[in-house]
């Protein structure tokens, strides 16, 4: 336990915010390409990367993806907050009888929840742990509770390896590969990207899979394990309201905000038109981030029953969107240096000259782990350091499906210990940060290992 309270004080001491560290990293990243890169613009050296970096910031390529990033979030957000999820946790509940039970009872349908959208996965794994405890409170069941709260958490760690993840839905998109890689100089490993690549040859490959299921076996094992050998922690919880809408006094077109069959119409419209729209590309399992916010728009408007019961789920969830709507701009200037100052091109041949087809995706993982540390965002994450993973693939013959899951993988496992992404959990659940740490640095241990090896040998 005493390695958990050092982590903790290390982050509260040493690393700032998340915005900060955009900041920081964006004035090194202008340092280091006005020292180590050449000027060819007709403008001064500081002043060509200051243009390298205003237009990164405001490519529009890049500020839509930062908009379906954050719409994947809020969507995922409010269906949760719907009540037949409400109703599916309740049911879950019920179940528990000891720390071992309500462990897997929580830690797996999370991750399964994580891996169709993680927005939803972070915030139904917290109210799922919450009502756990008070389950538990409530008929004198002994658990564990910062057990309860970590496997919670740990839906964060499959996520990226999933049908949200940033990466490998941002490449199933046209045209996105091409525009991230705008500014190599190498012309004819631009000419050799494809325009897309599918959600079939990564999240719905057959490895994938099969690492998703091994460490979500991994998971459930090693908290029934653990709750077998913890001892019970004291549980203190008031309860936890799902927020109703009050249908009191309504006149004239009022109504219609409350009208279910308003809503249910409009949903299912909605669903059909995706139907219509993407059945082509669900044949072929290609999911793009406009198909599943399309999707999730229909079915959470549905499932909410009102349009008013909607808008207030959206307006509690959109704050959970501050922090990466502001720092998503500044990434995107570090690319737009990055790329047009040629750094990029630099980095990648170091990667090159220091790996074989076989460890780069081994290298791959653990730079992308580290890089999460100080850039929590996957979506950021994949703009800074995704145009670096895919020249350096192009470059060793490393399939681009594998080096862009290596980047996954990595991103996500470490989630288990930057404490960005459990600020939601730890709300809901009344936890700290220390309580929660000992388990989910086990749960990156386990990850870890099933990544590398699946990385060796698939």
């Amino acid at each position: 336990m005493g390695l958990t309270k050092v982590i903790e004080r290390v982050f509260r001491r040493y690393l700032p915010s998340p915005f900060t560290i955009a900041v920081l990293l964006t004035v090194l990243t202008i340092a280091l390409a006005l020292i180590f890169t050449e000027n060819t613009s007709d403008k001064n050296h500081f002043a060509a990367v200051l243009s390298y970096w205003e237009n990164g910031i405001w490519n529009n390529g890049l500020l839509v993806f930062a908009y379906q990033m954050m719409l994947i979030l809020v969507l995922g957000h409010v269906l949760v907050l719907s009540k037949p999820m409400e109703r599916l946790i309740l049911g879950i509940t019920k179940l528990v009888k000891n720390t071992s039970n309500a462990a897997v009872l929580v830690a797996l349908p999370t991750m399964l929840v994580s891996f169709f959208n993680w927005g939803l996965g972070l915030i139904f794994g917290a109210i799922l742990a919450r009502k756990v405890g008070e389950y538990a409170q409530a008929n004198n069941i002994p658990i564990n509770y910062p057990l309860i709260g970590a496997s919670g958490y740990v839906g964060l760690m499959v996520w990226h390896g999933g049908i949200s993840g940033s990466a490998p839905i941002k490449v199933s998109e046209a045209g996105h590969l091409k525009s991230l890689l705008e500014g190599i100089s190498n012309v004819e490993l631009l000419g050799q990207l494809p325009e897309t690549i599918s959600t079939s040859l990564t999240v719905f490959s057959y490895w994938n899979l099969v690492l998703f299921t091994i460490v979500t076996l991994s998971i459930a094992i090693t908290v029934y394990y653990l709750g077998k050998r913890v001892s019970p922690s004291n549980v203190n919880l008031k309860e936890y309201k799902f927020k109703s809408v009050e249908k009191e006094n309504l006149e004239g077109a009022e109504k219609l905000d409350y009208s279910k069959i308003a809503a249910t119409c409009f949903g299912v419209l909605i669903l059909i038109a995706f139907l219509l729209q993407y059945l082509p590309a669900l044949k072929t399992l290609n999911i793009t981030p406009n198909m599943l916010n399309f999707f999730m728009l229909g079915l959470a408007i549905i499932l909410h029953g009102s349009f008013k019961s909607f808008l207030v789920a959206v307006e509690e969830a959109i704050g959970d969107t501050a922090g990466i709507l502001i720092q998503f701009p500044l990434y995107f200037g570090i690319m737009g240096i990055m790329g047009s100052s040629g750094m990029i091109n630099s980095i990648s041949d170091f990667f090159v000259s220091i790996s074989t087809t076989v460890t780069l995706p081994i290298f791959t993982f653990l730079s992308a782990g580290l890089v999460n540390i100080f850039v929590p965002s996957g979506g950021g994450q994949w703009a800074v350091q995704g145009p670096l993973v895919l020249e350096s693939a192009m470059q060793l013959d490393v399939p681009l499906p594998k080096a862009i899951m290596a980047l996954a993988y990595g991103d996500q496992v470490t989630n288990m210990l930057q404490p960005f992404w459990a600020l939601p959990l730890l709300g809901i659940t009344k936890l700290k940060a220390k309580e929660i740490l000992p388990y989910t640095l086990i749960f990156m241990l386990i990850g870890s290992s099933v990544y590398i090896g699946g990385l060796l040998i698939l």
